[in-house]
């Protein structure tokens, strides 16, 4: 009985053997080209071309070092002459780990070698594998149990279901016998890309010098070499699904600078597509840098903006009496446009923005995010409170007329500590139907429910604006 399981046992390897042997691995070195084009929603397309050892009739083809977040579901093979056709594509990312093999080794006899530490001589002691959980081990060996790992584990072999590398297994009918060339496509999880900008604000504050990078991070599980890099900016529609496998995801390190080569754009359906002019290696675990745009004198507006201080809680029906200090906001305005030494699509991203103090040293002074913004259209940044400048609003007066018919009265004082005279642009919300009855500025109706007035405050001075409203819910 003995000898039949030891025959049996040997049978079995010796098939196994014969089956990976079977299998023709298709791997990076007969790489011909590859290509991936990254969306903004953690999606990639990988366009990767091999040149394939095939032989007429039927043949197992294992890619191996494809993306560990493959959608395997959407891989696409095509060769050369279409003398390959497809008959079953298994994606293995069931990837080769000391934990892993661990698993796999549950019901099976593993060695456990020690060390002596007085002689550093080994001994060798045979443990069945009983369970694995949260890998951590229990052990039978000999005619006890152990659940602490007493040595290192040594295996007879590796499971053949387990690959060192995320690997997709094709299996084809080919009409001919040859080198072939082939085409696999597939989506991917695991990349992604963000746009940044770096903005450097003149003494003067009337022009910026704006540079634009782009940040590409790889978390797929696979390096890509000198690929052809293209990244789509806009929002494609997924279906999603309801259980998502999960990808092993490792810490990214510190970014990583690509040359100075800057991007080109074209529009791409609804879309709209950046291209690198070179290659570029995307490495596994990598944060990568790429430039984008540089672009100087770009003309800006400053803008200091103060809204809601006379009815910062929205109350309109009675007198709060004075409204606590506020500081305005510091704005940045600029065209995207040809005139400005823009004029490009501008993927959505975080504009950083630096000014060099009287040293000649840069300071951050503030950073908002973006949009995807179109050529010609207009760019806002909030930066951050003014110190300087100051509102304080009152309300001086309060009269309901009828139900829900009100007239107020409010006093705006405005602080500027500045060495220089500065305008502030005051908003105020508005309910219902309402207005203005009196004022000392002038105010522009900006839509239904706001007023505004352009206030000049001279330096280190102030400016009182009043009105009287009457407002109707």
């Amino acid at each position: 009985m003995r000898s039949i399981l030891f025959a049996g046992t040997a049978l079995a390897l010796a098939l196994a053997a014969n089956a990976a042997a079977a299998e023709t691995a298709v791997t990076t070195e007969t790489q011909t080209g590859i290509a991936v084009t990254i969306y903004n929603q953690d999606l990639a397309l990988i366009r990767d071309s091999r040149t394939v050892a095939v032989t007429l009739g039927e043949n197992d083809l294992a890619f191996i070092d494809v993306s560990a977040g493959m959608r395997p579901e959407t891989a696409l093979i095509n060769s050369g002459g279409g003398v390959l056709d497809i008959v079953e594509q298994n994606f293995d990312f069931d990837l080769l780990t000391p934990e892993k093999l661990l698993e796999k080794s549950v019901g099976q006899t593993i060695r456990v070698i020690r060390t002596n530490p007085t002689t550093g001589e080994d001994s060798t002691e045979e443990a069945e594998v009983l369970s694995v959980i949260g890998g951590q081990a229990v052990l039978r060996i000999g005619d006890r149990i152990e659940t602490a790992v007493p040595g290192r584990l040594v295996y007879s072999g590796v499971p053949a279901n387990l690959r060192a590398r995320p690997t997709l297994v094709v299996k084809a009918e080919s009409s001919t016998g040859g080198s072939v060339a082939v085409d696999l496509s597939y989506l991917s999880r695991g990349l992604s890309w963000s746009a940044d900008y770096v903005m450097d604000l003149a003494p003067d504050e009337k022009t910026v010098a704006l540079n634009g990078w782009v940040t590409l991070t790889n978390q797929s599980g696979i390096t890509y070499n000198n690929a052809k890099l293209q990244l789509v900016a806009g929002d494609v529609n997924q279906v999603r699904d309801m259980m998502t496998r999960d990808v092993m995801m490792a810490a990214v390190p510190a970014a990583e600078l690509g040359g100075a080569a800057k991007m080109t754009q074209e529009a791409a359906f609804e879309y709209h597509l950046y291209s690198l002019g070179r290659p570029t290696t995307l490495k596994e675990n990598q944060t990568k840098q790429v430039a984008m745009l540089a672009a100087t004198e770009v003309p800006v507006e400053k803008q200091y903006l103060i809204a809601n201080s006379a009815n910062i809680w929205g109350n309109y029906g009675y007198n709060f009496g004075e409204a606590p200090r506020q500081n305005a906001t510091v704005k940045l305005k600029l065209k995207n446009e040809e005139a400005s030494r823009l004029g490009m699509p501008l993927p959505g991203g975080v504009i950083r923005v630096y000014k060099k103090d009287s040293d000649g040293d840069a300071i951050f002074v503030g950073e908002d995010r973006i949009e995807h913004t179109p050529k010609n259209e207009r760019v806002d940044l909030t930066l951050g409170q003014a110190f300087d400048i100051t509102a304080r609003a009152k309300q001086k007066s309060h009269a309901r007329l009828a139900d829900n018919l009100y007239e107020n009265g409010y006093e705006i004082e405005i602080k500027n500590a500045k060495s220089e005279a500065v305008t502030i642009d005051l908003r105020e919300a508005l309910p219902g139907e309402w207005q203005i009855l009196e004022e000392s500025l002038p105010h522009e109706k900006l839509d239904a429910n706001t007023a505004a007035w352009k206030v000049e405050v001279p330096a280190e001075g102030t400016t009182t604006l009043t009105y009287k409203v009457r407002i109707k819910f």
